[in-house]
């Protein structure tokens, strides 16, 4: 399961991020926020109607993501 299909409210712990490219700088720059193998998330809230942004609690953080970067974070298992 990728993030974006996360219902909301439920938590899961992230299995990986999917590089689309050798040089991917989303796919990147979200390692770099700390969405990394291991860590639990939770979505918090999503954009109206089931749209964009996703709003995703990672440890004591809360960040904005579009559908199409979170669909880069792949799940383990749900919490």
């Amino acid at each position: 399961m990728n993030l974006d299909a996360l219902p909301k409210g439920n938590s899961a712990v992230i299995d990986r991020i999917e590089y689309r490219t050798a040089i991917d700088p989303i796919a990147a720059r979200l390692d770099e926020l700390g969405f990394v193998p291991g860590e639990a998330v939770q979505i918090i809230a999503v954009g109206p109607m089931g749209g964009d942004p996703i709003a995703v609690r990672l440890g004591a953080s809360r960040f904005a993501l579009r559908r199409g970067e979170a669909a880069r974070i792949l799940l383990r298992s749900p919490i």
